[in-house]
């Protein structure tokens, strides 16, 4: 004769998975406007999935009030695969994806061909003097305090926002490879002032 310990272990399983077919089937039942959500629901996990594709830390943007700034931060890869931003974005302007490097005996920037890799299970930092997110004509003044959203593309077609924060600061002096901008980037420090 079975135990009633055994019944009641198999019993509560069976309850729990009817009960969830029981929502799928309301759920599939309901009125468009339920499919509606449902859609929204997707769509927002979507987002979130596409929010995991980096961690970015301590991001922020040069304040400026005209022409040209950058934007910098940490840039974490916690996955098995190395990811590659091909594209960045704001509405303050039209931007490239820059690197430093010596040219002639001085150090210019250029855009960074290929895009910018962030290798698996690793961090890659963007800063004055080395790679960065370049805004390359500002339509309007960018302050010191002023949030400013970014979408990064991937070299997979993911994108993922995050906003950084304007702040001053000042350093050395950086200007561009022949033939590629218009005019040297104001001073430059390898952290913003507080």
């Amino acid at each position: 004769m079975p135990s009633t310990t055994t019944s009641g272990r198999f019993l509560r399983p069976a309850a729990l998975i009817a009960a969830a077919l029981l929502a799928v089937s309301v759920a599939a039942c309901g009125s468009d406007e339920g499919s509606s959500a449902t859609t929204a629901s997707a769509s927002a996990t979507a987002s979130a999935s596409a929010a995991a594709v980096l961690g970015i830390s301590d991001p922020w943007v040069k304040a400026a009030d005209k022409g040209m700034t950058a934007a910098f931060g940490t840039l974490v890869n916690d996955g098995d695969a190395d990811v590659t931003i091909t594209k960045a974005a704001t509405e303050v302007s039209p931007m490239e994806l820059h690197e430093m490097t010596m040219k002639d005996g001085k150090m210019v920037m250029q855009p960074k061909e290929g895009g910018i890799v962030v290798k698996a299970h690793s961090r890659a930092t963007l800063e004055p003097g080395g790679d960065h997110l370049m805004l390359m004509n500002i339509a309007k003044p960018v302050k010191a305090g002023d949030e400013l959203s970014f979408t990064l593309t991937f070299a997979d077609g993911r994108t993922q926002t995050f906003t950084a924060v304007a702040k001053p600061f000042t350093g050395a002096q950086e200007s561009y490879a022949p033939g590629h901008g218009d005019s040297p980037m104001p001073e430059m420090s390898m952290s913003p002032a507080s």
